[in-house]
């Protein structure tokens, strides 16, 4: 009798005990099946936003990469609960490990949110010209972690993204026309109006000087020690700004020399007084 009542006893647990684990197991196979298509259609929706944003081509695998296994985490810690596993310990551990992973790689990590930041933001793009962390050059490629510029000399510059996305930055390609100035000047002595007139024929015969958003400007800055100054100013497009730079002032030189005006250079007069 006492047999007959345990063996009941331990079927009936056993029973108990196998349903309880399969309604588990049912459970957790059907959170695991709909989580899937969740978190693909998930997927699938993050990539066309990231398609209607126009993010970086470069970017977007990498996204849809991050968001899916982050997805396809929390899916398998949800299935694990469902079937009854202590999650918690598990949970610490990790985020203590993943905490440690980032103390150890915070240069790293530091160089890899900057890199997705300035690829969603686009303060600047490939082949824009750029001075930024002490260095000036064309915009080669952004990678990452790094970007890499060609300079006008033909040198290779690699800057990490940190530094470059949380310090300013110059970027000379974005407006399509920029300002070129100059400073030149004449002799005391020498006709004002005439230098004045001189220097806004050469700017005016020039084709690539544009008369928007401003006329050229020719005025005097400045009297200076040796000199009388005046601040040139005109607009171009982006595109002809060091040829109208190095072309105008071989041309003040040459048409000042013509008209007899004196390009001045630093002097210094001595005067001698005879003693007594």
């Amino acid at each position: 009798m006492d047999i007959t009542n345990m063996w009941q006893t331990v079927t009936t647990t056993g029973s108990e005990y196998i349903t309880e684990w399969g309604m588990k197991l049912i459970a957790a196979i059907a959170v695991w099946v709909i989580g899937g298509f969740i978190v693909g259609a998930l997927v699938k929706a993050f990539s066309k936003m990231l398609d209607k944003s126009k993010t970086d081509a470069s970017l977007k695998p990498f996204l849809k990469s991050i968001i899916g296994v982050l997805l396809k985490v929390l899916l398998v810690i949800t299935v694990m609960s469902t079937l009854g596993i202590e999650m918690t310990s598990f949970i610490a551990i990790l985020g203590a490990a993943g905490l440690a992973v980032g103390m150890a790689l915070s240069g790293t990590l530091q160089n890899f949110a900057g890199g997705v930041m300035i690829l969603i933001f686009k303060p600047f793009k490939v082949g824009d010209f750029i001075d930024a962390q002490g260095h000036a050059g064309s915009v080669k490629e952004i990678q990452i972690f790094n970007t890499i510029l060609k300079t006008p000399d033909n040198k290779t510059i690699i800057i990490p993204n940190g530094g470059l996305s949380n310090s300013s930055m110059v970027n000379y390609s974005t407006e399509p026309t920029r300002r070129v100035d100059f400073t030149f000047g004449i002799g005391y002595g020498d006709s004002i109006e005439q230098g004045k007139e001189v220097l806004l024929n050469i700017l005016k015969s020039d084709p690539r000087v544009l008369s928007t958003p401003a006329e050229p400007f020719v005025e005097v800055t400045a009297l200076a020690d040796s000199s009388v100054n005046f601040a040139v100013r005109v607009w171009v497009n982006a595109s002809d700004y060091w040829g109208v730079y190095f072309d105008t002032n071989a041309k003040v030189y040459n048409e000042f020399n013509k008209v007899g005006l004196n390009i001045p250079y630093p002097q210094m007069d001595v005067h001698v007084h005879k003693a007594n």
